[in-house]
């Protein structure tokens, strides 16, 4: 089974409450090795193009869905994680790869609970400017409609 388990290397999470490290964290299976007879628990790797319906039948047994952003110019996992969110999926969904600070606000929003990113760009951007997203939430225009009327 080792084979179909993909490694997750040391990252860093992102939330509203700013960093904390992975480490050696939870290993994530890749949705094509998943398999309707396992007992759950599973944290599942997809690419930003996969469809919301490929994951239909496993989420009653996913913990967590790792969506992949293989560039911040690639908003497809934003859309992907709203479509789980309206098929009724409860369980943590977190962007991985490269998501920027910038669009912390829009993660949150689409239904992300946090975000993954590598040492790397946590270097380039602290923890400071996620931590300036943070309060996505009041910023958001439906709240703001909300609280005028």
């Amino acid at each position: 089974m080792t084979a179909e388990i993909k490694e997750m290397t040391m990252s860093i999470i992102v939330n509203d409450d700013g960093f904390s490290v992975l480490g050696d964290g939870p290993q994530a299976l890749e949705l094509k090795h998943l398999r309707r007879s396992d007992t759950g628990g599973h944290t599942v790797t997809v690419p930003s193009d996969t469809q919301a319906e490929e994951l239909k039948d496993f989420l009653n047994q996913t913990v967590t869905v790792r969506i992949e952003f293989p560039s911040f110019a690639d908003g497809r996992g934003f859309s992907l994680a709203k479509r789980l969110r309206l098929m009724g999926y409860k369980g943590r969904i977190r962007a991985a790869g490269h998501v920027l600070a910038d669009q912390y606000p829009n993660a949150r929003r689409s239904g992300f609970d946090d975000v993954e990113i590598s040492e790397d760009l946590a270097k380039r951007q602290p923890e400071a400017q996620w931590l300036a997203h943070a309060n996505w939430a009041d910023h958001d225009y439906q709240a703001r409609l909300r609280r005028a009327s």
